[in-house]
């Protein structure tokens, strides 16, 4: 069984954060920027604090089967949650949304390497 890719994005918005909080946030900005956003197995986080509230987790995962990608996304809410909560931000209506890039339709340039691939088989 080949194992499938999962792409899992745990949106939500800061709720309740403290001056401290948000100074905090501020600071570490550039790390967190947009432009930085990556999928990673730890979760990665980004947001724009100075313009609105909002914040994204996005994470890689996998499996076996394509129902493991529930399991996935449970996984990187749960993730997103404790890293919330070990850091003491305030945190309201998350939500995930699961890809699994097997099922994800390829670009011209991946359509042009998978019939490469194909008539070198």
């Amino acid at each position: 069984m080949s194992t499938r890719t999962f792409r899992i994005t745990v949106r939500g918005a800061f709720d309740g954060l403290t001056p401290e909080q948000h100074a905090e946030l501020a600071a570490r900005a550039p790390e967190h920027d947009v432009l930085r956003a990556e999928f990673t197995t730890e979760g990665h986080l980004s947001y724009d604090i100075g313009s609105r509230p909002f914040f994204t987790f996005r994470f890689l995962d996998s499996g076996e089967k394509e129902e493991d990608i529930l399991d996935a996304g449970a996984r990187a809410e749960l993730a997103a949650e404790a890293w919330l909560t070990e850091h003491g931000y305030g945190f309201k209506n998350l939500k995930s949304q699961s890809q699994d890039l097997s099922l994800a339709p390829l670009g011209k340039r991946g359509r042009r390497a998978a019939a490469a691939a194909l008539a070198t088989d």
